[in-house]
């Protein structure tokens, strides 16, 4: 199973990094997106693992009635706030790109990156 998530999430960066590549405006941001999307993947499955190599999930951190610590293996909760915080500015980058590709169409015409170097001459 490890070995599959590795293999998507290598795909998913290689296509990423192929369409932050491309010319094209919005093609730029979608490989923003992606990349965003294979970070949270991979810090989603490393977090998933335990020491000994297998996926099987861990029980949430939470303490029993009656208890005062928590018993046994836990999910370590830091790995999911850091997810969570990366898909907020995730979205906030999302955003402000296709604003900004909005704009620059509305005042260049088109999305190509070329294009859009020659007007500043």
């Amino acid at each position: 199973m490890s070995l599959l998530l590795a293999a998507i999430i290598g795909m998913l960066f290689a296509s990423a990094l192929y369409m932050m590549m491309r010319r094209s405006f919005v093609k730029l941001t979608i490989g923003l997106i992606l990349i965003g999307h294979s970070a949270n993947l991979l810090i989603f499955t490393c977090a998933a693992t335990r020491r000994d190599g297998s996926m099987e999930r861990l029980p949430p951190g939470l303490i029993e009635e009656g208890q005062t610590r928590i018993e046994g293996e836990f999910a370590d909760p830091l790995p999911f706030a850091l997810i969570l915080t990366a898909i907020v500015i995730a979205f906030a980058i999302t955003a402000f790109t296709l604003v900004l590709v909005k704009r620059a169409y509305q005042e260049v015409g088109t999305d190509d990156l070329d294009n859009m170097r020659t007007t500043d001459r």
